[in-house]
């Protein structure tokens, strides 16, 4: 093992350095996004400004960069998971033998919600990349080929499996904002720009901006499927 890869684990092992790795990999998907969010919103400047972005996205860098971003933020969402339940079992082992008992029955309740939560996020990433990147639907295929602003009207519109469709993005969202509400005050704090006097500024920026990501990308499906959006 040579010294580089010695590092490399003792700064793993360390819980300052899953810390690290939460906060900057929390950073990225937030970032993520927030620009993920942005493209979106285009749907509602019409069917040539939405086509534009797509076409944009598709062609930077001849079709290349698109795929290096989805790996990064696959390796990134990855590296956030690992870091944050290996953080988590080292936490728990540290902590000493007359607060077990105390912590046991809500330790049980959160890991429960976490996992059921976790579950449906990656349920519904992996669907979201079924639905318009891989894009398993015939007929929203053929029509993504060449119009990006009908494929994702077809994908949402009035009908009953979309109201499905519908309401499991929008369970996904609200699990995964809820996670955001605190998530970004914490990456603050782990990288020390957290104070008591910034401390309620940073609590409403962390909720402000995880209910702007929500009512944002719930927007989208719910406004098409009740016909505002055509």
């Amino acid at each position: 093992m040579n010294a580089l890869t010695r590092s490399a684990l003792s700064y793993w092992q360390s819980s300052i350095g899953k810390k690290l790795i939460v906060a900057v990999t929390g950073i990225m998907m937030v970032l993520f996004l927030a620009g993920h969010l942005t493209g979106n919103l285009l749907i509602y400047a019409g069917r040539e400004a939405f086509n534009d972005y797509a076409e944009f996205l598709h062609g930077a860098g001849h079709g290349a960069l698109i795929w290096v971003a989805r790996i990064g933020l696959l390796g990134a969402v990855g590296l956030h998971v690992v870091a944050t339940v290996a953080l988590t079992r080292q936490n728990k082992a540290a902590r000493k033998v007359q607060y077990e008992y105390k912590q046991t029955i809500q330790a049980k309740k959160s890991s429960l919600i976490m996992i059921w939560s976790g579950l449906t996020i990656l349920a519904f990433v992996i669907f979201h990349i079924l639905h318009f990147t891989v894009r398993t639907n015939s007929d929203l295929a053929a029509i993504g080929e060449t119009d990006p602003y009908g494929m994702v009207i077809a994908g949402f519109n009035f009908g009953l499996l979309n109201s499905l469709v519908v309401l499991f993005y929008i369970i996904a969202m609200t699990l995964l904002c809820s996670h955001l509400s605190h998530g970004v005050a914490s990456v603050f704090q782990t990288l020390g720009w957290r104070s008591k006097k910034a401390q309620g500024l940073i609590q409403k920026v962390s909720i402000g901006y995880a209910v702007f990501i929500w009512v944002g990308f719930i927007s989208v499906p719910v406004t098409i499927f009740i016909g505002l959006v055509k």
